[in-house]
This record gives structure tokens, C-alpha cells and sequence, in this order.
């Protein structure tokens, strides 16, 4: 895994590098010249030659980056319109040097004051509509103030600009913490941060204001966790970024004597009238996933039902009243896993057992769904549970667990997850782009996988399933992280071989064998 930095984390390990002899200019050579190789490959087509490219500068660091890539834009034969937003003299040190560079190799900077007139204005709207890309280098990580002025003058016509726009770091005017905007914020087709992604680029509108992430080197080794691929909490680092060699080191692989149940036996307690597929999701997503077997285990009055629907799972009933726990009890000896709520209802009897299957069940169980719902504004009765919990809301469902809004979670989604996970006590996978999974004692872990195709329904049943499959080896919150990282990636299979729209949640789950195999051979 590798480090997810808040904009202090990333400010120390600047700092840390300089301390050790990296220079601060050879760090923004190094981010300049990164950005610029990205530059051409992902905007214009692998050459600069005979390209026109904007580049809009601050008067701080992310300014300095801007010049560096200006001058290698030059260096490759593109024509560069570069502009800097403020007097010369307001430059950082290092962003001065890089402006004499600039100059000393040929190219020329026009002067946006504080006052622009309509005259400069109107010369930097026809550079933006003539380049074939514009850089923003106006903000980037530091931005702790509102947006205005000339700046937001300028960052709203690059905004209004017809062209493909790549921001410095993070789009201007983005909160790197949040995602959030300071008033306003220059959305960019493609990103380039230095070093390591920031914790914005990862939640909610900061991803969709990124654009496409890419993450280039300085020049000094990124923080990295452990050999193994474990995630250990440590001060400098706010959350950790899951790579496919993670959890190619977490997949289970079956001995040559495996039988089913050793493979793990997955209770799927859910299903209800109108509500039959999301239990045939969450067990088709744990067979896919590996699981040797699973039983749905539903109300008696919609069983047969699933037995004609889903012919490789067992099926047992659950009488309403004071059968219940009794049969709970039969249905769920032996399981090594449950995956809870997918379809499951929020009726009385629904409630009572989900409340005797945490107080009696001592593996690993996966609430979803309905089984969140049941419990909303209780977040604190899941603590006692007997054994560990992985949680998998979406933004709605958490808001209603925790008693606030779904904007307040999607406001600060590692925020959210985290006091989910402390005042439950459970691991809690926070679905959406970018996926936050967060346990009590401050792990937080990101998934980068998957796309839009994702958003449909029975989606999350499907993952549901494979962390439930999971859990039957691992850890919560490693069955989490990894069951939404194998999740995202055979969407993202899906639509490399079939295209971007109609995939349906069953083909998510069926597309898992060949991301595994892929995956560890």
C-alpha cells in the first residue's frame, strides 16, 4: 500500500527530504518535468512538437511547478502562453528561479496585476480557446482561503475555456483534504500530484473535480507500508492506498485436499417478498469470490422461491414468532461467515434476528443494507456485538446510522467512516467513488478501482458477498479493502472487454474468476 497525505503530511515529507539533502528545487524539477511527460501522453497524443499549451501560474510553489513544465513544454518543441498571476517580485524563491529559467530559455510570462483590465482579460481568453491544453498552476495544496479576485476572475475563464485542462497537484481552488471547493474550483480533466495522492483527489467532488489521477515521482521513495501489504497506523499518514499486489497477498488459496466447508461456508441472511434478488446477488458475489458454500437463509414464506432461482446455494426458512431464534440458531451452525440485510426487511422479526445473530454468533458477520437500516441512529448498539462486524453502507446509509445528512458525509467521507467505525466498534467499508475503509483505531484504507458501471442495481449486494466470502479468512477490514478492490477491478475488466454502459450485477460477480486468476495465477 502507499500513503494517502493530508497537505500538512505532505508539507513535512518535503521537509523530510530537504532536511536529508534533496534540494526543494530538484524536488520541483523533478514534479515539473513528471508532469510534463503526463502532459504529452495523456493530452496531446505522446508529442509537444508544434503544440500550443497555456500555462497559468500562482505566485507560490504550484506556480514554480507550472514554470518547470512550461520550460520542458518549450525544451519539446511546443509554444507556450504562459501567464503569472501577480507581480514578479511576489514570487517563492524557488518558483523565481524557475521563472529565469523559463525566460533564459526563450519563453516570455505576461503579468496578470491585481486589477487586470478587460484588455488583459480578453488576451488571456483567446490563449485559452487557441492552446491545444491549459495548465493550472495557480493553487495547490496550501489554498486555506476562499477564492476571489483576480484569482477567481482567472480561474473562472479557465473554467469557461472549450480546452482539455491538467491541473498542478490538485484543480485550484480544492480543498487537498476534503475534496471540497474554496468557493470555487477550476475542475480539470487530468491531475498530476507529486509524490502521493492527497486525501481530496480521493472523496467525493474533489475526485470528480481531479479528473484522471496521476501520481508521479520526485525523486524520494513514497511512504509505503509494510513488505506484506499491512497497514499500520503511524502519525504522518492519514489513510492508505490499496495496489494490486496487496491483495494478491491477502486472496486465499485453496490446499490440494480442500473440501467446501474448509473453502468457508457463507450464511446470507436476507430476502424478503418484492426483495428476492439482493440475497441472489450477495450469494452469487461469495460463491464468485471463493467460497466453498453458501446458504441463503430467509423467511419461510419466500424459500421456495429462492430454491427454483439459485440452484448452486442451499436454502433454509426462518419462521416468524417464537420459532425464530431456534431456528437462527440451526441455520447458522457451522457458517463461517453471514452476510446480513440484502433484502432482509425492516420489520419487527427482522430486527429481533439481527439482534440474536450479533448477540449469539461468534465468527465474522457483514451488515448490509436493510440489517444498516434496522439499527439508524443507534450506531452504539452494534458495539456489543459477539463477534467482528464489517459494515458496507452507502452514504445514506451511514448518515442514517450515525443521525446526520448524507452531505455531511459526503462533506468529509474519511471523517464519516472513521466515527462510524469508533462508536460501532466494526470495520466500515463507506462505498462510493473511492471507497474508505475504516476501523476503530484510526486505519483507514482507500480503494482506487472500478467506474461509473458500478452504479447499479444490486451492486452492492454483489460486494457484500465477496467481503462476506472474505471474512471467512481474513480480518473485517481487510476483507473490506480487498473485497472492494477485487469488486472495482472486475468492473473495470467488464468494461475493457464489453464497453461503458449495461452492465448488470450478476456480470460483476461473474467476472471475478478471471480478475483472481489474473490476479495470483
Amino acid at each position: 500500500m502507499i500513503a494517502v497525505l493530508s497537505a500538512a503530511q505532505m508539507r513535512a515529507f518535503d521537509a523530510d527530504a530537504t532536511d536529508r539533502g534533496v534540494p526543494s528545487l530538484v524536488l520541483m524539477e523533478n514534479a515539473g518535468r513528471g508532469a510534463c511527460d503526463v502532459l504529452a501522453r495523456e493530452l496531446l497524443g505522446g508529442s509537444c512538437e508544434g503544440k500550443i499549451v497555456a500555462v497559468v501560474c500562482g505566485a507560490g510553489n504550484n506556480g514554480g511547478d507550472g514554470l518547470v513544465v512550461a520550460r520542458h513544454l518549450l525544451t519539446r518543441g511546443a509554444t507556450v502562453l504562459a501567464w503569472r498571476i501577480g507581480a514578479e517580485d511576489k514570487l517563492t524563491s524557488d518558483a523565481r528561479t524557475n521563472h529565469e529559467a523559463f525566460v533564459g530559455s526563450g519563453g516570455s510570462v505576461r503579468e496578470i496585476g491585481d486589477a487586470p483590465s478587460p484588455d488583459v482579460l480578453s488576451e488571456l481568453v483567446e490563449g485559452l480557446a487557441l492552446a491545444d491544453v491549459v495548465v493550472d498552476a495557480v493553487f495547490g495544496t496550501g489554498l486555506n482561503r476562499a477564492v476571489a479576485g483576480v484569482h477567481l476572475a482567472v480561474l473562472e475563464r479557465m473554467a469557461e475555456a472549450p480546452t482539455p485542462r491538467l491541473a498542478l497537484d490538485v484543480p485550484s481552488g480544492m480543498d487537498a483534504d476534503r475534496g471540497t471547493a474554496h468557493g470555487f474550483v477550476c475542475r480539470a480533466d487530468v491531475t498530476v500530484t507529486f509524490a502521493h495522492a492527497k486525501l481530496g483527489h480521493l472523496t467525493g467532488a474533489g475526485a470528480r473535480a481531479s479528473g484522471r489521477l496521476h501520481v508521479v515521482d520526485i525523486g524520494v521513495p513514497p511512504l509505503r507500508a509494510s513488505a506484506d501489504g499491512s497497514a499500520t497506523p503511524r502519525d504522518d499518514v492519514s489513510a492508505w492506498l490499496v495496489e494490486a499486489r496487496d491483495v494478491a497477498s491477502r486472496v486465499p488459496r485453496r490446499d490440494v485436499d480442500a473440501h467446501k466447508y474448509r473453502a468457508g461456508h457463507v450464511a446470507v441472511l436476507g430476502g424478503s417478498a418484492g426483495k428476492l434478488g439482493a440475497a441472489v446477488m450477495t450469494a452469487r458475489g461469495a460463491m464468485r469470490a471463493g467460497a466453498g458454500a453458501v446458504t441463503i437463509v430467509t423467511w419461510a414464506d419466500v424459500a421456495a422461491a429462492f430454491e427454483a432461482r439459485s440452484v448452486e446455494t442451499m436454502t433454509t426458512r426462518l419462521h416468524r414468532g417464537g420459532e425464530l431464534t431456534r431456528d437462527l440458531d440451526a441455520a447458522l451452525a457451522g457458517k463461517r461467515a453471514v452476510v446480513a440485510g440484502p433484502g432482509f426487511g425492516v420489520d419487527p422479526d427482522a430486527r429481533a434476528a439481527l439482534d440474536h445473530v450479533l448477540a449469539t454468533f461468534e465468527g465474522p458477520v457483514v451488515l448490509d443494507a436493510d440489517a444498516l437500516t434496522a439499527y439508524a441512529g443507534e450506531p452504539e448498539s452494534l458495539s456489543g456485538a459477539r463477534g467482528p462486524l464489517l459494515l458496507t453502507p452507502h452514504a445514506g446509509e451511514l448518515a442514517r446510522l450515525l443521525g446526520v445528512t448524507a452531505e455531511d458525509v459526503e462533506r468529509d467521507r474519511f471523517a464519516a467512516a472513521l466515527s462510524a467505525a469508533e462508536r460501532t466498534g466494526a470495520a466500515v467499508l463507506l462505498k462510493g467513488p473511492h471507497t474508505v475503509v475504516a476501523s476503530p483505531g484510526g486505519v483507514t484504507t482507500v480503494n482506487a478501482t472500478g467506474n461509473p458501471l458500478l452504479a447499479t442495481a444490486g451492486s452492492g449486494d454483489v460486494l457484500a458477498g465477496i467481503c462476506g466470502a472474505l471474512a471467512c479468512s481474513l480480518s473485517p477490514h481487510e476483507a473490506g479493502w480487498c473485497g472492494a478492490w477485487l469488486h472495482g477491478a472486475a468492473a473495470d475488466a467488464w468494461r475493457t472487454r464489453v464497453g461503458d454502459t449495461g452492465m448488470l450485477a450478476s456480470e460483476i460477480a461473474d467476472e471475478l474468476p478471471a480478475v483472481l486468476r489474473a490476479l495470483v495465477g
